[in-house]
Protein backbone atom coordinates (compact mmCIF):
# COMPACT_ATOMS: atom_id res chain seq x y z
CA UNK A 1 0.00 0.00 0.00
CA UNK A 2 1.27 3.62 -1.23
CA UNK A 3 2.60 5.65 2.20
CA UNK A 4 1.34 9.06 1.57
CA UNK A 5 1.76 12.53 3.64
CA UNK A 6 -0.49 14.06 1.22
CA UNK A 7 -4.11 15.15 2.40
CA UNK A 8 -6.81 12.39 1.64
CA UNK A 9 -8.54 13.42 -1.75
CA UNK A 10 -10.22 11.19 -4.40
CA UNK A 11 -10.92 11.03 -7.96
CA UNK A 12 -14.16 12.63 -8.49
CA UNK A 13 -16.64 10.02 -8.87
CA UNK A 14 -19.77 9.48 -11.25
CA UNK A 15 -22.42 11.41 -9.29
CA UNK A 16 -24.55 8.31 -7.97
CA UNK A 17 -27.90 8.37 -10.95
CA UNK A 18 -31.14 9.35 -8.82
CA UNK A 19 -32.43 7.51 -12.18
CA UNK A 20 -30.48 3.86 -11.51
CA UNK A 21 -32.53 1.72 -10.30
CA UNK A 22 -31.77 -1.16 -7.51
CA UNK A 23 -31.37 -4.51 -9.02
CA UNK A 24 -34.57 -6.65 -9.18
CA UNK A 25 -35.82 -10.17 -8.84
CA UNK A 26 -34.15 -12.06 -5.78
CA UNK A 27 -31.10 -9.68 -4.94
CA UNK A 28 -33.74 -7.10 -5.42
CA UNK A 29 -35.63 -8.23 -2.17
CA UNK A 30 -34.95 -6.81 1.27
CA UNK A 31 -34.10 -9.26 3.68
CA UNK A 32 -37.51 -9.26 5.65
CA UNK A 33 -39.29 -9.44 2.16
CA UNK A 34 -36.62 -12.58 1.11
CA UNK A 35 -37.42 -14.29 4.10
CA UNK A 36 -41.23 -14.08 4.13
CA UNK A 37 -40.62 -15.19 0.03
CA UNK A 38 -38.35 -18.58 1.27
CA UNK A 39 -40.72 -19.53 4.03
CA UNK A 40 -43.74 -19.23 1.56
CA UNK A 41 -41.56 -21.44 -0.65
CA UNK A 42 -42.28 -18.83 -3.48
CA UNK A 43 -38.61 -18.87 -3.82
CA UNK A 44 -36.12 -22.13 -3.08
CA UNK A 45 -33.20 -21.83 -1.03
CA UNK A 46 -31.41 -22.82 -4.08
CA UNK A 47 -32.88 -20.08 -6.68
CA UNK A 48 -31.35 -17.83 -3.98
CA UNK A 49 -28.08 -19.29 -3.70
CA UNK A 50 -27.66 -19.32 -7.27
CA UNK A 51 -28.77 -15.66 -7.49
CA UNK A 52 -26.60 -14.17 -5.05
CA UNK A 53 -23.78 -16.14 -6.37
CA UNK A 54 -24.67 -14.58 -9.91
CA UNK A 55 -24.09 -11.01 -8.24
CA UNK A 56 -21.19 -12.23 -6.77
CA UNK A 57 -19.74 -12.99 -9.86
CA UNK A 58 -20.68 -10.45 -11.58
CA UNK A 59 -19.66 -7.33 -8.92
CA UNK A 60 -17.14 -8.89 -6.64
CA UNK A 61 -14.21 -8.74 -9.29
CA UNK A 62 -15.01 -5.29 -9.57
CA UNK A 63 -14.75 -3.91 -5.74
CA UNK A 64 -13.18 -7.13 -3.84
CA UNK A 65 -15.42 -7.53 -1.36
CA UNK A 66 -15.85 -10.52 -0.50
CA UNK A 67 -12.67 -13.41 -0.44
CA UNK A 68 -12.17 -17.39 0.25
CA UNK A 69 -15.39 -18.10 -1.70
CA UNK A 70 -16.47 -21.82 -0.66
CA UNK A 71 -16.90 -24.47 -2.80
CA UNK A 72 -19.93 -23.88 -4.82
CA UNK A 73 -20.74 -27.88 -4.77
CA UNK A 74 -21.36 -27.90 -1.32
CA UNK A 75 -23.39 -24.78 -1.00
CA UNK A 76 -25.43 -25.91 -3.41
CA UNK A 77 -25.98 -28.76 -1.50
CA UNK A 78 -26.86 -27.18 1.81
CA UNK A 79 -29.04 -25.52 -0.32
CA UNK A 80 -30.89 -28.58 -1.02
CA UNK A 81 -30.83 -29.79 2.84
CA UNK A 82 -32.62 -25.98 3.38
CA UNK A 83 -35.54 -26.50 1.03
CA UNK A 84 -35.79 -30.47 2.48
CA UNK A 85 -36.24 -29.04 5.78
CA UNK A 86 -39.21 -26.63 5.14
CA UNK A 87 -41.07 -29.15 2.79
CA UNK A 88 -40.72 -30.79 6.22
CA UNK A 89 -41.90 -27.98 7.78
CA UNK A 90 -39.02 -27.30 9.37
CA UNK A 91 -37.25 -23.89 9.31
CA UNK A 92 -34.43 -22.92 11.15
CA UNK A 93 -35.01 -19.32 11.82
CA UNK A 94 -35.04 -16.24 9.96
CA UNK A 95 -32.15 -16.61 8.38
CA UNK A 96 -33.08 -19.66 6.55
CA UNK A 97 -31.52 -20.07 3.13
CA UNK A 98 -29.50 -16.97 3.46
CA UNK A 99 -26.68 -16.55 2.03
CA UNK A 100 -23.58 -14.93 3.92
CA UNK A 101 -20.27 -13.95 3.93
CA UNK A 102 -18.55 -14.29 8.09
CA UNK A 103 -16.40 -11.40 8.80
CA UNK A 104 -12.86 -12.45 8.51
CA UNK A 105 -11.75 -11.87 11.78
CA UNK A 106 -13.71 -14.31 14.18
CA UNK A 107 -13.16 -17.92 13.87
CA UNK A 108 -16.15 -19.99 11.43
CA UNK A 109 -15.51 -23.62 11.50
CA UNK A 110 -14.10 -24.76 8.42
CA UNK A 111 -13.44 -22.12 6.86
CA UNK A 112 -9.94 -19.57 6.29
CA UNK A 113 -9.69 -16.96 8.95
CA UNK A 114 -6.44 -15.15 7.93
CA UNK A 115 -7.67 -11.68 10.40
CA UNK A 116 -6.10 -10.28 7.20
CA UNK A 117 -2.42 -11.60 7.94
CA UNK A 118 0.38 -13.47 6.00
CA UNK A 119 0.80 -14.86 9.37
CA UNK A 120 -2.68 -16.50 9.97
CA UNK A 121 -2.97 -17.06 5.87
CA UNK A 122 -4.20 -20.32 4.87
CA UNK A 123 -5.47 -21.44 8.59
CA UNK A 124 -9.00 -23.36 8.77
CA UNK A 125 -10.78 -22.48 12.10
CA UNK A 126 -12.51 -25.48 14.18
CA UNK A 127 -14.83 -23.67 15.88
CA UNK A 128 -17.26 -20.48 15.35
CA UNK A 129 -17.31 -17.65 16.86
CA UNK A 130 -20.63 -17.02 18.92
CA UNK A 131 -22.51 -14.97 16.50
CA UNK A 132 -21.44 -17.44 13.67
CA UNK A 133 -22.53 -20.05 15.41
CA UNK A 134 -26.01 -17.90 16.12
CA UNK A 135 -26.36 -17.35 12.03
CA UNK A 136 -25.37 -20.71 11.19
CA UNK A 137 -27.91 -22.58 13.51
CA UNK A 138 -30.27 -19.85 12.24
CA UNK A 139 -30.06 -21.34 8.62
CA UNK A 140 -27.53 -18.91 6.99
CA UNK A 141 -25.13 -20.35 4.02
CA UNK A 142 -21.93 -19.43 4.50
CA UNK A 143 -20.48 -18.61 0.74
CA UNK A 144 -17.03 -17.26 1.58
CA UNK A 145 -15.85 -14.48 4.14
CA UNK A 146 -16.15 -10.60 4.10
CA UNK A 147 -12.86 -8.66 3.77
CA UNK A 148 -11.07 -6.61 6.45
CA UNK A 149 -7.75 -4.73 7.37
CA UNK A 150 -5.14 -6.89 9.02
CA UNK A 151 -6.42 -7.76 12.60
CA UNK A 152 -9.12 -5.06 11.58
CA UNK A 153 -6.83 -2.44 12.14
CA UNK A 154 -8.15 0.80 10.53
CA UNK A 155 -10.68 2.30 9.17
CA UNK A 156 -9.41 1.16 5.13
CA UNK A 157 -10.01 -2.47 3.95
CA UNK A 158 -6.63 -3.56 2.60
CA UNK A 159 -4.31 -6.34 3.69
CA UNK A 160 -1.56 -8.38 2.20
CA UNK A 161 -3.31 -11.67 1.81
CA UNK A 162 -6.50 -10.44 -0.02
CA UNK A 163 -5.71 -6.84 -1.02
CA UNK A 164 -7.78 -3.75 -0.84
CA UNK A 165 -11.67 -3.75 -0.95
CA UNK A 166 -13.09 -1.01 -2.88
CA UNK A 167 -16.15 1.72 -2.85
CA UNK A 168 -19.47 0.47 -3.99
CA UNK A 169 -19.95 3.92 -5.25
CA UNK A 170 -16.35 4.16 -6.61
CA UNK A 171 -13.94 1.48 -7.18
CA UNK A 172 -11.37 4.39 -6.78
CA UNK A 173 -11.78 5.32 -3.54
CA UNK A 174 -11.64 3.37 -0.07
CA UNK A 175 -14.54 0.88 1.32
CA UNK A 176 -13.44 1.93 4.76
CA UNK A 177 -13.00 -0.32 7.29
CA UNK A 178 -12.82 -2.63 9.26
CA UNK A 179 -15.78 -4.19 8.13
CA UNK A 180 -15.75 -3.10 4.57
CA UNK A 181 -16.30 -6.02 3.18
CA UNK A 182 -19.64 -6.34 4.39
CA UNK A 183 -20.33 -3.00 3.63
CA UNK A 184 -19.71 -3.05 0.16
CA UNK A 185 -21.42 -6.41 -0.47
CA UNK A 186 -25.13 -5.49 1.51
CA UNK A 187 -24.78 -1.94 -0.47
CA UNK A 188 -23.92 -3.98 -4.16
CA UNK A 189 -26.61 -6.60 -3.32
CA UNK A 190 -23.96 -9.63 -2.85
CA UNK A 191 -24.98 -10.51 0.56
CA UNK A 192 -28.75 -9.68 1.80
CA UNK A 193 -27.28 -8.35 5.37
CA UNK A 194 -24.03 -8.80 6.54
CA UNK A 195 -22.07 -8.83 10.20
CA UNK A 196 -19.45 -6.80 11.19
CA UNK A 197 -17.35 -5.75 14.70
CA UNK A 198 -16.54 -1.94 15.76
CA UNK A 199 -14.16 -1.33 18.36
CA UNK A 200 -12.97 2.48 16.90
CA UNK A 201 -15.90 2.38 14.00
CA UNK A 202 -15.77 -0.67 12.17
CA UNK A 203 -19.41 -1.01 11.40
CA UNK A 204 -19.65 2.90 11.03
CA UNK A 205 -17.21 4.02 9.00
CA UNK A 206 -17.58 1.66 5.54
CA UNK A 207 -21.43 2.12 6.63
CA UNK A 208 -21.25 5.89 5.67
CA UNK A 209 -18.71 5.50 3.18
CA UNK A 210 -21.28 2.86 1.50
CA UNK A 211 -24.36 4.24 2.05
CA UNK A 212 -25.79 1.38 3.94
CA UNK A 213 -26.90 1.28 7.67
CA UNK A 214 -24.56 -0.61 10.59
CA UNK A 215 -25.03 -1.03 14.19
CA UNK A 216 -22.40 -0.66 16.83
CA UNK A 217 -24.56 -2.26 19.64
CA UNK A 218 -24.37 -1.77 22.93
CA UNK A 219 -21.80 -3.66 24.62
CA UNK A 220 -22.95 -7.38 25.84
CA UNK A 221 -26.05 -7.45 23.56
CA UNK A 222 -24.08 -9.25 20.90
CA UNK A 223 -21.75 -12.16 22.45
CA UNK A 224 -18.03 -10.93 20.75
CA UNK A 225 -15.75 -14.07 21.03
CA UNK A 226 -15.09 -16.34 23.03
CA UNK A 227 -11.87 -14.78 23.60
CA UNK A 228 -8.88 -15.35 25.52
CA UNK A 229 -9.90 -12.59 28.04
CA UNK A 230 -13.40 -11.90 29.01
CA UNK A 231 -13.89 -9.17 31.23
CA UNK A 232 -11.95 -6.68 30.41
CA UNK A 233 -12.07 -6.66 26.56
CA UNK A 234 -15.20 -3.66 26.23
CA UNK A 235 -14.37 -1.95 22.98
CA UNK A 236 -14.86 -4.69 20.11
CA UNK A 237 -18.72 -5.01 19.52
CA UNK A 238 -20.29 -7.19 16.64
CA UNK A 239 -23.33 -5.68 15.28
CA UNK A 240 -25.62 -5.76 12.02
CA UNK A 241 -25.44 -3.96 8.57
CA UNK A 242 -27.98 -3.81 5.99
CA UNK A 243 -29.89 -1.61 3.83
CA UNK A 244 -32.88 -0.59 5.84
CA UNK A 245 -33.93 -0.56 9.71
CA UNK A 246 -35.80 -3.77 9.60
CA UNK A 247 -33.37 -5.43 7.72
CA UNK A 248 -30.55 -4.84 10.50
CA UNK A 249 -33.41 -5.60 13.12
CA UNK A 250 -33.82 -9.20 11.53
CA UNK A 251 -29.96 -9.98 11.51
CA UNK A 252 -29.78 -8.10 15.12
CA UNK A 253 -32.30 -10.41 16.23
CA UNK A 254 -30.85 -13.78 15.29
CA UNK A 255 -27.16 -12.21 16.69
CA UNK A 256 -28.39 -10.93 20.16
CA UNK A 257 -28.39 -12.68 23.93
CA UNK A 258 -27.09 -13.95 26.42
CA UNK A 259 -24.17 -16.83 26.22
CA UNK A 260 -22.26 -18.12 29.28
CA UNK A 261 -19.14 -18.45 27.39
CA UNK A 262 -19.32 -14.60 28.22
CA UNK A 263 -20.00 -13.40 31.13
CA UNK A 264 -20.84 -9.53 30.41
CA UNK A 265 -23.32 -10.73 27.83
CA UNK A 266 -27.37 -9.22 28.44
CA UNK A 267 -30.20 -11.90 28.74
CA UNK A 268 -33.11 -12.52 26.68
CA UNK A 269 -35.31 -10.87 28.88
CA UNK A 270 -33.29 -8.04 28.99
CA UNK A 271 -33.49 -7.41 25.26
CA UNK A 272 -37.06 -8.25 24.72
CA UNK A 273 -37.90 -4.29 23.90
CA UNK A 274 -35.70 -5.67 21.00
CA UNK A 275 -38.61 -7.25 19.64
CA UNK A 276 -41.41 -4.46 19.62
CA UNK A 277 -42.38 -2.34 16.20
CA UNK A 278 -39.87 -0.33 14.81
CA UNK A 279 -42.68 2.60 14.03
CA UNK A 280 -42.63 5.44 16.92
CA UNK A 281 -43.90 8.77 17.08
CA UNK A 282 -41.02 10.78 17.64
CA UNK A 283 -42.93 14.23 17.96
CA UNK A 284 -41.30 16.36 20.18
CA UNK A 285 -38.40 14.27 20.33
CA UNK A 286 -34.79 16.31 21.68
CA UNK A 287 -31.91 15.63 19.18
CA UNK A 288 -28.31 16.70 20.47
CA UNK A 289 -26.52 18.02 17.23
CA UNK A 290 -22.66 17.52 18.54
CA UNK A 291 -21.21 18.64 14.79
CA UNK A 292 -17.30 18.59 15.28
CA UNK A 293 -17.55 19.08 18.64
CA UNK A 294 -16.99 23.11 18.59
CA UNK A 295 -14.38 22.82 16.23
CA UNK A 296 -12.46 20.04 17.87
CA UNK A 297 -12.68 17.59 15.02
CA UNK A 298 -11.51 18.44 12.04
CA UNK A 299 -13.56 17.38 8.51
CA UNK A 300 -12.95 16.89 4.54
CA UNK A 301 -15.14 20.50 3.54
CA UNK A 302 -18.68 19.39 2.86
CA UNK A 303 -18.97 16.92 5.23
CA UNK A 304 -21.03 19.30 7.88
CA UNK A 305 -22.75 20.51 5.55
CA UNK A 306 -24.30 17.34 4.17
CA UNK A 307 -24.73 16.13 7.53
CA UNK A 308 -26.15 19.23 8.58
CA UNK A 309 -28.81 19.21 5.82
CA UNK A 310 -29.73 15.78 6.93
CA UNK A 311 -30.82 16.88 10.32
CA UNK A 312 -34.24 18.16 8.83
CA UNK A 313 -35.43 14.69 8.33
CA UNK A 314 -35.23 14.34 11.94
CA UNK A 315 -37.62 17.35 11.96
CA UNK A 316 -39.51 15.90 9.06
CA UNK A 317 -40.46 13.50 11.91
CA UNK A 318 -41.30 15.73 14.67
CA UNK A 319 -38.07 15.81 16.45
CA UNK A 320 -36.52 19.25 17.86
CA UNK A 321 -32.70 19.35 16.75
CA UNK A 322 -30.39 21.88 19.08
CA UNK A 323 -26.46 22.12 18.78
CA UNK A 324 -24.54 20.79 21.75
CA UNK A 325 -20.74 20.88 23.05
CA UNK A 326 -20.18 18.45 25.57
CA UNK A 327 -18.31 20.08 28.68
CA UNK A 328 -15.21 17.80 28.24
CA UNK A 329 -11.45 17.93 27.88
CA UNK A 330 -12.07 15.74 24.53
CA UNK A 331 -7.93 15.93 24.26
CA UNK A 332 -7.93 14.14 26.92
CA UNK A 333 -10.57 11.70 26.61
CA UNK A 334 -8.98 11.29 22.77
CA UNK A 335 -5.51 10.27 25.27
CA UNK A 336 -7.60 7.83 27.15
CA UNK A 337 -8.71 6.29 23.96
CA UNK A 338 -5.21 5.73 22.72
CA UNK A 339 -3.92 4.16 25.88
CA UNK A 340 -7.00 1.85 26.38
CA UNK A 341 -6.70 1.23 22.53
CA UNK A 342 -3.14 0.07 22.88
CA UNK A 343 -3.97 -1.89 26.15
CA UNK A 344 -6.23 -4.20 24.26
CA UNK A 345 -4.66 -4.20 21.02
CA UNK A 346 -1.35 -5.22 22.77
CA UNK A 347 -2.65 -8.15 25.32
CA UNK A 348 -4.14 -9.70 22.38
CA UNK A 349 -1.37 -9.66 20.33
CA UNK A 350 2.21 -9.66 21.71
CA UNK A 351 3.31 -12.75 21.20
CA UNK A 352 3.10 -12.35 18.13
CA UNK A 353 5.60 -9.17 18.63
CA UNK A 354 7.94 -11.16 20.52
CA UNK A 355 8.07 -13.86 17.53
CA UNK A 356 10.70 -12.75 15.30
CA UNK A 357 9.11 -14.68 12.50
CA UNK A 358 5.76 -13.57 13.21
CA UNK A 359 6.96 -9.62 13.77
CA UNK A 360 8.61 -9.64 10.37
CA UNK A 361 5.15 -9.59 9.05
CA UNK A 362 3.04 -7.32 11.10
CA UNK A 363 2.29 -4.03 9.54
CA UNK A 364 3.30 -0.82 10.74
CA UNK A 365 -0.01 0.20 12.73
CA UNK A 366 0.28 -3.13 14.61
CA UNK A 367 3.91 -2.45 15.63
CA UNK A 368 2.83 1.05 17.18
CA UNK A 369 -0.02 -0.18 18.61
CA UNK A 370 1.43 -3.14 20.51
CA UNK A 371 4.80 -1.03 21.37
CA UNK A 372 2.85 1.91 23.09
CA UNK A 373 0.65 -1.29 24.73
CA UNK A 374 3.49 -3.02 26.14
CA UNK A 375 5.19 0.55 27.39
CA UNK A 376 1.68 1.38 29.47
CA UNK A 377 2.27 0.59 33.18
CA UNK A 378 -1.11 -0.16 35.35
CA UNK A 379 -1.79 3.16 36.73
CA UNK A 380 -2.14 4.94 33.28
CA UNK A 381 -4.72 2.16 32.26
CA UNK A 382 -6.18 2.79 35.32
CA UNK A 383 -6.09 6.60 34.82
CA UNK A 384 -7.80 6.28 31.15
CA UNK A 385 -10.83 4.29 32.76
CA UNK A 386 -11.33 6.70 34.78
CA UNK A 387 -11.34 9.52 32.04
CA UNK A 388 -13.85 6.82 30.03
CA UNK A 389 -16.27 6.66 33.25
CA UNK A 390 -15.81 10.65 33.68
CA UNK A 391 -16.54 10.84 29.79
CA UNK A 392 -20.00 8.68 30.36
CA UNK A 393 -21.64 10.59 33.02
CA UNK A 394 -21.07 13.57 30.77
CA UNK A 395 -23.14 11.51 27.94
CA UNK A 396 -25.86 10.21 30.66
CA UNK A 397 -26.00 14.30 31.79
CA UNK A 398 -26.41 15.06 28.28
CA UNK A 399 -29.15 12.54 27.88
CA UNK A 400 -31.32 13.71 30.49
CA UNK A 401 -31.59 17.18 27.57
CA UNK A 402 -31.72 15.14 24.87
CA UNK A 403 -33.32 11.61 23.68
CA UNK A 404 -30.59 10.81 21.08
CA UNK A 405 -27.30 12.65 20.47
CA UNK A 406 -26.22 13.46 16.61
CA UNK A 407 -22.63 13.26 15.07
CA UNK A 408 -20.56 12.50 11.71
CA UNK A 409 -19.91 9.22 11.19
CA UNK A 410 -16.67 9.86 9.43
CA UNK A 411 -14.97 13.48 9.14
CA UNK A 412 -14.31 12.40 5.85
CA UNK A 413 -15.87 11.15 2.21
CA UNK A 414 -13.90 7.99 0.87
CA UNK A 415 -10.44 8.65 -0.20
CA UNK A 416 -8.03 7.47 -2.74
CA UNK A 417 -7.93 3.63 -2.28
CA UNK A 418 -4.36 3.85 -3.33
CA UNK A 419 -3.53 5.46 0.17
CA UNK A 420 -3.19 4.06 3.45
CA UNK A 421 -4.77 6.57 5.27
CA UNK A 422 -6.02 10.18 5.38
CA UNK A 423 -2.67 11.95 6.92
CA UNK A 424 -4.25 15.28 6.97
CA UNK A 425 -7.83 16.42 7.58
CA UNK A 426 -9.14 19.92 6.85
CA UNK A 427 -5.64 21.05 6.80
CA UNK A 428 -4.29 19.53 9.94
CA UNK A 429 -2.18 16.69 10.46
CA UNK A 430 -3.34 13.08 11.54
CA UNK A 431 -0.52 12.12 14.62
CA UNK A 432 -1.86 8.56 14.11
CA UNK A 433 -2.94 6.28 11.74
CA UNK A 434 -6.74 6.39 13.30
CA UNK A 435 -6.58 9.91 14.10
CA UNK A 436 -9.02 10.63 10.78
CA UNK A 437 -11.50 8.91 12.62
CA UNK A 438 -11.67 10.33 16.06
CA UNK A 439 -15.36 10.58 15.61
CA UNK A 440 -16.34 7.75 16.88
CA UNK A 441 -14.33 7.58 19.84
CA UNK A 442 -17.07 8.97 21.91
CA UNK A 443 -19.87 6.57 21.83
CA UNK A 444 -17.14 4.21 21.84
CA UNK A 445 -15.81 5.24 25.23
CA UNK A 446 -19.30 5.37 26.50
CA UNK A 447 -20.27 2.10 25.82
CA UNK A 448 -23.18 3.53 23.94
CA UNK A 449 -25.38 2.08 20.93
CA UNK A 450 -24.46 4.13 18.09
CA UNK A 451 -26.45 3.29 14.10
CA UNK A 452 -24.50 4.78 11.41
CA UNK A 453 -27.51 6.68 8.85
CA UNK A 454 -26.70 7.48 5.25
CA UNK A 455 -26.58 11.43 5.24
CA UNK A 456 -26.40 11.85 1.55
CA UNK A 457 -24.11 12.79 -0.89
CA UNK A 458 -20.95 15.40 -0.91
CA UNK A 459 -20.13 17.87 -3.63
CA UNK A 460 -17.91 15.47 -5.45
CA UNK A 461 -20.94 12.53 -5.67
CA UNK A 462 -19.19 10.36 -2.26
CA UNK A 463 -21.71 9.05 0.43
CA UNK A 464 -21.32 10.46 3.85
CA UNK A 465 -22.91 9.23 7.26
CA UNK A 466 -24.53 9.86 10.47
CA UNK A 467 -24.06 8.67 13.49
CA UNK A 468 -27.46 8.53 16.27
CA UNK A 469 -26.41 7.60 19.53
CA UNK A 470 -28.84 6.74 21.95
CA UNK A 471 -28.45 6.40 25.62
CA UNK A 472 -27.16 3.22 27.86
CA UNK A 473 -28.17 -0.04 26.56
CA UNK A 474 -30.80 1.97 24.17
CA UNK A 475 -30.10 -0.03 21.27
CA UNK A 476 -33.99 -0.57 20.15
CA UNK A 477 -34.55 2.96 20.97
CA UNK A 478 -31.66 3.71 18.88
CA UNK A 479 -33.22 1.67 15.62
CA UNK A 480 -36.63 3.23 16.22
CA UNK A 481 -35.43 6.53 15.52
CA UNK A 482 -33.38 5.07 12.62
CA UNK A 483 -36.50 4.08 11.51
CA UNK A 484 -38.20 7.13 11.33
CA UNK A 485 -35.19 8.92 9.71
CA UNK A 486 -35.08 6.35 7.11
CA UNK A 487 -38.46 6.65 6.34
CA UNK A 488 -38.13 10.25 6.24
CA UNK A 489 -35.44 10.10 3.93
CA UNK A 490 -34.41 8.69 0.39
CA UNK A 491 -30.72 8.81 0.80
CA UNK A 492 -30.27 4.87 1.68
CA UNK A 493 -32.27 3.94 -1.62
CA UNK A 494 -29.90 5.40 -3.71
CA UNK A 495 -28.37 2.33 -5.80
CA UNK A 496 -24.67 2.22 -6.60
CA UNK A 497 -23.99 3.13 -10.04
CA UNK A 498 -22.44 -0.42 -10.07
CA UNK A 499 -25.38 -1.95 -10.12
CA UNK A 500 -26.28 -0.77 -13.94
Amino acid sequence: MTQSSSSATSTTPAQPAQSCSAPGGIVGHTATSLSRAIHARDVSCAEVLDAYLAQVDRLNPVVNALVSLADRDVLRAQASERDAQLARGQSLGPLHGFPQAPKDIMPAAGMVTTRGSPIFAGQVSTTDAVVFERMRAGGALFIGRSNSPEFGLGGHTYNPVYGTTRNAFDPAVSAGGSSGGAAVAVALHMLPVADGSDMMGSLRTPAAFNNVYGLRTSFGLVPHGPTEEVFFQQFSVAGPMARNIPDLALLLSVQAGFDARLPLTRRHEDIALLGQPLERDFRGARIGWLGDLGGHLPTEPGVLATCEQALAHFRTVGCAVESVVPAFDMAQLWSAWIDLRSFSVAGANAALYRNPDTHALLKAEAVWEIERGVRLSALQVYDAARVRSAWYQVLRGLFEQFDFLVLPAAQVFPFDADLDWPHAVGGRTMDTYHRWMETVVPATMAGLPALAAPAGFGPGGLPAGLQIIGPAQADAAVLQIGHAYDQASDHARVPSPLLG
